[in-house]
């Protein structure tokens, strides 16, 4: 019997998240036959100043369309938007954060969840490594086998935190993906801004290629490892 596909989940805070922290390793995965697919739990919208209601409406459904398209370029199977008030985690109970984690891990089984450093200076980022950490404890009989955390430009290397900061101790090589993920954040037209802003191509370019020379690879994505089994 064929061996089971390998399982991805990627849960981000935010639309453009998902493919800002692991764009080019679900590229890369997805390419080499895994299944993989993304939880986004927040909005990304309402938290923006000067907005009429009518504005945010229509930004808030152009947002959702670019993700689907952003997507579907890195090769994901199925992306789950959910509507959670954004940069608010932190008003609402942890427990409905853990429940939206909680059901689609149920459902999709995954083997291996990618998620937020709980170092970064966004809290929505912060709170969604507490759901994904309490959604996926490791009980008996669970599929998860390992965590990971990703970081984020502009909110990662602006938590200006030691005792907080990132450090990554998993690398992925992903010398042949790292154009799929800036054809994949392209999609997110009004999220992506003009270098030296972190969320630039230019940026992402060279922190790919300074994880690549830190880890001894041409371009790289870095993780933190939160927790692995080995059966």
């Amino acid at each position: 019997m064929p061996a089971r596909p390998a399982r991805i989940l990627v849960v981000a805070a935010h639309p453009d998240d998902e493919l800002l922290g692991c764009g080019a390793t679900v590229a890369r995965r997805a390419a080499e036959g895994a299944r993989v697919w993304s939880l986004i739990l927040g909005e990304g919208v309402t938290s923006r100043q000067g907005l009429s209601a009518a504005r945010k409406k229509a930004e808030l459904k152009k947002l959702r369309s670019d993700a689907q398209r952003a997507n579907k370029i890195a090769g994901v199977e199925k992306l789950i938007l959910r509507d959670f008030p954004d940069n608010q985690f932190d008003s609402m109970p942890r427990l409905k954060l853990v429940q939206a984690v909680e059901a689609v891990v149920a459902q999709f089984k995954p083997d291996t969840v990618y998620t937020h450093s709980g170092g970064d200076l966004n809290i929505d980022h912060q709170l969604a490594l507490e759901a994904v950490k309490t959604a996926c404890r490791p009980l008996p009989g669970s599929s998860v086998r390992s965590v990971l955390s990703f970081e984020i430009p502009s909110a990662t290397e602006w938590r200006f935190d030691a005792a907080a900061g990132f450090s990554p101790n998993a690398f992925v090589d992903v010398s042949n993906f790292l154009e799929r993920k800036i054809a994949a954040l392209s999609a997110y037209g009004g999220e992506m801004r003009s270098f030296p802003h972190p969320r630039s191509e230019k940026y992402i370019r060279a922190l790919a290629y300074v994880r690549g020379g830190q880890s001894g690879l041409a371009a790289a994505e870095a993780f933190s490892v939160v927790r692995t089994v080995e059966a």
